[in-house]
């Protein structure tokens, strides 16, 4: 999700069924494929603002262009429009929950390295993990919480090495915790939505409220910007299409066949992609600790293969 994306709904009450269906196999392949897109935003992003692309001006472009995307999907599809109330949830969602997670991401990457905001970020499957339990939406199981553990594990150990590599900005660091705990608390909210509502309408609501949202920002702070290079827009099409759009589109479809916590967990390749790419583009370096971090964050998802989420949730609930 980045850390930026929509989440499908699901009842609000009792635990997810749909993580013991043989449909899950395509859900955990649709969640990595999110995660590999979203993770690559942490380079688009940088890019856009090597280019000369402010935070806001940044954003607003992004959720624009994904929300007009998804628009179009909905013309298409012609689903029922919410009810009043729904609409309201759906526009705060957007417009609060997405637009300030993405602002803190993308504010912590002008500050700290992407390897670091991505590794970072993903704090929040552990919250969201503790809230689906606690709010009775997902059930507990043995596979899951060593996935977890694994993840967490990982991520402690790519935190605890980062320092070596130099001094970390705090206001960084902070910002990059503020966006994982913003999104944990959007995926919850989201994920407590009726089962019927259509995912796409969803996510133009979410996309268009945050574009709003953000572009007023950045308009009453004089922060809206054209980039200074022309491939800043190339950068910035890239950033809506492929790490919302795309990324967005297979994470609608993967959670509900997956449920929210599994979602999160093999969600968590996403540091390790954003890792990768930032030192095949921006050579930022990466130590042996954080490699092996990374490698125990990719155990979640060995844990969590296909075979392992398609046996019958009664079986592997204990």
């Amino acid at each position: 999700m980045t850390q930026t994306a929509t989440v499908v709904p699901t009842p609000a009450a009792g635990p997810n069924p749909a993580a013991g269906q043989p449909g899950s196999a395509l859900g955990v392949g649709l969640c990595l494929l999110s995660a590999v897109a979203f993770g690559l935003a942490a380079v688009f992003a940088k890019q856009c603002f090597a280019a000369g692309f402010s935070v806001s001006s940044m954003l607003a472009g992004r959720f624009g262009i994904a929300a007009l995307v998804f628009w179009l999907i909905v013309a298409i599809r012609r689903p029922a429009m919410p009810g009043p109330r729904l609409l309201l949830t759906c526009l705060a969602l957007g417009g609060v929950g997405y637009a300030v997670q993405a602002a803190c991401y993308f504010s912590a990457l002008t500050r700290i390295d992407a390897s670091l905001v991505g590794q970072i970020l993903y704090v929040y499957p552990a919250v969201v993990v503790v809230l689906g339990l606690a709010l009775r939406r997902e059930s507990a199981s043995r596979r899951k919480f060593a996935a977890l553990g694994c993840s967490l594990s990982g991520l402690a150990l790519l935190l605890g090495y980062a320092g070596s590599n130099g001094p970390v900005a705090p206001a960084g660091v902070l910002l990059a915790f503020c966006s994982a705990l913003t999104y944990a608390l959007y995926i919850t909210v989201a994920n407590g939505l009726p089962e019927d509502f259509d995912v796409y309408l969803l996510a133009a609501l979410v996309c268009s409220s945050a574009a709003i949202s953000v572009g007023f920002f950045g308009l009453t702070t004089g922060s809206l910007q054209a980039p200074a290079l022309p491939s800043g827009w190339l950068w910035l099409a890239l950033l809506a299409l492929i790490s919302s759009v795309i990324s967005i589109g297979c994470f609608l479809g993967g959670l509900r066949l997956v449920g929210a916590s599994t979602a999160a967990i093999l969600s968590c390749l996403e540091p390790v992609v954003t890792a990768a790419s930032a030192i095949v583009v921006f050579s930022e370096r990466v130590n042996a600790g954080q490699v092996v971090g990374a490698a125990v964050v990719l155990a979640a998802v060995v844990i969590l293969r296909p075979t392992a989420v398609a046996r019958p949730a009664a079986a592997e609930a204990s």
